[in-house]
């Protein structure tokens, strides 16, 4: 993963491959990563829309590489986007390096294309969007978590249209 540019954090360029009417079809997965939970969502590029998927517990601090390689491997996505966490001002917080050694793990482990997407305020949009779907009570019971990854997936197709 490439250093924080603060001017346009993960901007990435695409493969040339990709970029005219070699661009991929099909899903990508995509992770909000967290110390104690990662959501999981999947999206389409065709559509630009994605859906939560799931939540995976670490244990002990321990990544759940097994759920992961079972998701990859049921998806077969193009690509694997990780939320980044940064500060408002895009300066780097405490957890950003983690989040950069997982998706370099992701690269890694899965040969999968990983990009990082700046993930500020997803976590605050997914509560807003619970609670204004539910109120209080949905906000306790809903896993905050996939519905970011969701919404980090999203913007990231966004940016992917763009290109």
């Amino acid at each position: 993963m490439p250093k924080v540019n603060e001017d346009q954090p993960f901007k990435e360029p695409l493969p040339k491959l990709w970029q005219g009417e070699q661009r991929p079809q099909g899903v990508a997965l995509g992770f909000d990563y967290g110390t104690k939970k990662i959501g999981v969502a999947v999206g389409q590029l065709l559509t630009r829309t994605a859906s939560t998927l799931s939540v995976l517990y670490r244990i002990k601090e321990e990544i759940d590489w097994k759920s992961i390689a079972l998701l990859v491997q049921q998806w077969k996505p193009f690509a694997l986007v990780v939320g980044i966490p940064l500060h408002m001002d895009g300066k780097e917080q405490w957890i950003t390096a983690e989040a950069q050694a997982f998706a370099e793990n992701l690269k890694i482990r899965f040969q999968v294309p990983v990009y990082g997407a700046d993930e500020r305020l997803t976590s605050v949009e997914a509560r807003a969007q619970i609670f204004e779907a539910g109120g209080y009570r949905a906000l306790k019971k809903t896993v905050i978590d996939s519905l970011a990854a969701k919404l980090i997936l999203e913007e990231w197709f966004l940016q992917f249209a763009q290109d």
